[in-house]
């Protein structure tokens, strides 16, 4: 229990339904969906389609989506790719015989965004409501306005400058020249539009006709390869998640082009360990080693399973995690791994659990703040830049490619057992992300923190040849580190955000939290 005393929040206990979002607009949504009878799956769509409104340096309709769902009585939750692929023209040996490199607002760091056609698979597959139905919010917002939250505002002051080169896009966010303040009012009646006609015309609306030439034509005349082909050809796919079991429990994740694989990887190679017994240098020390092991081999070995075979058995096999594990010292930091990919971090997650027990984990993102800055000009849509985790490398498992999803690090994740779904839970945050999911699933299941404590709790990342710390660490914690071989520094802001609802069987009790570190919050009734 927290000390009341001291600034902080609760966790949120409900009986009947609970959501969790990292916007105040987006969780009223969700509830107000499911107690006019939606499910889980109609609630988070409705939500995730506000904050494409209300948070667009965090996601949008030009974004990509992954999604856990697991339906009532099913013993294992089904995936969802809802990721885009490549222009069908994206040879890597076309961007080096034009000595071509892919940058943050570069067309050829744009895929075909794969939101839309996501949402419509699951509302098809699993839902109740018409889409029409579910983004009637999201339209409001975008045609009547909204108010810019702190932690919004705070994320948009500091990234302007990525849509101040564009005249669509600077026209949209940055009015009169400026990020909007915390309590501003906003709007954007184009994006209301295009919300218009896709509950008109289903995903058709997007990836055909009016919008989809709209985003062509704008990548086009910016060098890129993108037809109507490729955008009308846009389709997410039902795939077999991944598993681990860790502490009696089978944590899942979505497989590769994510990087769920490398959550799995991180939680066997800490299996041995009594994680909650460890003092907090070595735990963050150990945190930091296995971090280290698994990013290298995710960078080196993710791709589009489809056309790179993923060694998904080797890497959780036990003999892999048992030398992965035998190569940690506690008592010294290994040679720093050098990521060469750019960092990003600008995703939004949530989570619902309905009254018939359905659970959704979803996750949408436009990838960098404001994605690639470009914005269709007729239609609103501002594009993503997931494909800067492509490289051009001929040979590389992620090499950019015909038709081809770069290794993507959103991840939706699903706790469950004994075949029975206990936890939907995600943290935002890019490369942190499978970081994050080992941090809050080790301080619920390992150091006995409730869910709302294992999300305010410090957190460290090991990326980029040191150690990141949040505030809120022991004051020696840094120096030991250093004395252990690790280069540390301040992170240079929050780490992450993350949601999760516990789903207590025996109580019928729903216990929800979000991340202090976003403008959200937990809901329940």
């Amino acid at each position: 229990m927290r000390d009341f005393s001291r600034p902080g929040r609760s966790a949120v206990h409900a009986g009947t339904a609970a959501v969790a979002t990292s916007h105040p607009l987006a969780s009223l949504v969700a509830v107000e969906t499911l107690r006019t009878g939606g499910n889980a799956v109609d609630a988070a769509i409705a939500a995730v389609a506000v904050q494409c409104v209300v948070d667009p340096l965090m996601t949008g309709i030009g974004g990509d989506c992954f999604a856990l769902y697991a339906p009532k009585g099913a013993t294992t939750p089904v995936a969802l790719n809802g990721s885009g692929r490549s222009p069908a023209a994206a040879y890597d040996a076309w961007y080096l015989d034009n000595d071509i490199t892919i940058t943050p607002t570069s067309p050829h760091a744009v895929t075909v965004p794969g939101a839309v056609a996501a949402w419509a698979r699951l509302l098809a597959d699993h839902g109740t409501r018409d889409l029409a139905d579910l983004l009637r919010p999201a339209i409001a917002y975008a045609e009547d306005g909204y108010r810019v939250q702190p932690r919004v505002a705070f994320d948009w002051a500091r990234h302007a400058a990525r849509v101040s080169d564009d005249p669509a896009s600077a026209a949209t966010y940055l009015p009169g020249g400026t990020a909007p303040v915390a309590g501003a009012a906003m709007r954007n009646p184009r994006v209301a539009a295009t919300l218009r006609r896709i509950a008109q015309d289903g995903p058709r609306g997007f990836y055909e006709g009016p919008v989809a030439r709209d985003m062509v034509e704008t990548l086009r005349a910016r060098g890129g390869l993108h037809t109507l082909e490729d955008f009308a050809g846009a389709a997410p796919e039902w795939v077999t998640p991944i598993t681990t079991r860790y502490r009696g429990y089978d944590v899942y994740e979505c497989p590769p082009s994510g990087q769920g694989l490398a959550v799995l990887m991180m939680l066997n190679m800490l299996g041995p360990d009594d994680v909650g017994a460890l003092s907090e240098l070595d735990r963050v020390h150990l945190f930091a080693e296995a971090c280290k092991q698994a990013y290298h081999h995710r960078d080196a070995l993710f791709a589009d399973p489809v056309l790179h075979a993923v060694p998904v058995e080797h890497l959780l096999s036990e003999a892999w995690h048992a030398r992965a594990r035998g190569a940690i010292d506690m008592a010294r930091a290994q040679a720093p791994v050098i990521w060469p990919e750019i960092a990003h971090t600008d995703t939004v997650y949530l989570c619902v659990v309905d009254r018939n027990g359905n659970a959704i984990s979803l996750i949408n993102s436009i990838f960098q703040p404001f994605g690639s800055g470009i914005t269709a000009p007729e239609s609103g849509v501002l594009l993503h830049n997931r494909g800067l985790s492509f490289r051009v490398e001929p040979g590389h498992p992620n090499t950019i490619g015909p038709n081809k999803r770069p290794m993507h690090t959103i991840i939706p994740g699903m706790l469950m057992r004994d075949g029975v779904v206990v936890a939907p839970f995600g943290v935002m945050g890019g490369h942190y992300q499978a970081m994050g999911h080992v941090e809050l699933l080790t301080g619920l299941l390992d150091r006995g923190l409730d869910v709302q404590e294992a999300l305010d709790a410090p957190r460290s990342f090991a990326y980029g040849g040191g150690v990141e710390l949040e505030p809120g660490f022991s004051p020696g914690l840094a120096a030991g580190l250093a004395a252990r071989g690790h280069t540390v520094f301040p992170a240079p802001g929050p780490i992450g955000g993350g949601q999760m609802i516990w789903i207590d069987h025996a109580t019928g009790t729903l216990t929800a939290g979000s991340d202090p570190r976003k403008d959200g919050c937990a809901l329940g009734y």
